[in-house]
């Protein structure tokens, strides 16, 4: 991928390994908001309309979205390389804290405190997701597709997973082939 050669990017692939520890360790009840507030908006690795396509192409392939993601940034800057760095960096570290915030639940997970406290920790990694969303929408005004079909996909994407609750593989094969063929119509000539 050739780009800009005064862009930001990683100095090196220790650089690539701190970074993605430093955003994994951040990523309590999930990593993507930090991902990209930190790669697009501090960092600025990428673009936001870059972030968007790699993490369309990250949740396309099997395994944990983010982890793929960490595999594409990875690869963008150092190849292969740079994707067993990213990976690595995503999950070394925070496995070890894991494993051990894992033990002391099994201690604690008897008293209705930690419990409560546990729920109240997924109403905010929803909400974080949410803002996330929320903010990445904004490239959606740049993309070739009229708004109202772009968000008509959304919308359609949302009722066949929580209201049909289709499987995410089938909505994906289905609605994300027909957002790509008809992206590619309006893309071309």
């Amino acid at each position: 991928m050739n780009l800009p050669p005064d862009r930001p990017r990683p100095k090196s692939l220790s650089d690539l390994f701190v970074s993605f520890t430093v955003l994994a360790l951040q990523g309590f009840g999930g990593v993507l908001p930090v991902v990209q507030r930190e790669v697009v908006e501090r960092k600025r690795w990428m673009t936001q309309e870059e972030f968007i396509e790699e993490w369309a192409v990250a949740q396309t392939m099997p395994g944990p979205n983010v982890v793929n993601l960490a595999l594409v940034i990875g690869n963008r800057y150092f190849g292969l390389r740079g994707a067993l760095a990213a990976l690595m960096g995503m999950l070394t570290l925070p496995m070890f804290v894991v494993l051990t915030l894992a033990s002391i639940y099994h201690q604690f997970s008897d008293i209705p405190a930690v419990a409560g406290a546990l729920r109240g920790m997924a109403a905010v990694a929803a909400g974080m997701i949410a803002a996330t969303g929320i903010k990445l929408a904004v490239t959606l005004n740049r993309h070739p597709l009229p708004m109202p079909l772009t968000i008509g996909i959304s919308v359609l994407s949302v009722v066949c997973l929580i209201g049909l609750r289709l499987p995410m593989l089938t909505v994906l094969a289905t609605l994300g082939t027909l957002g790509c063929v008809l992206t590619w119509r309006a893309l071309k000539p």
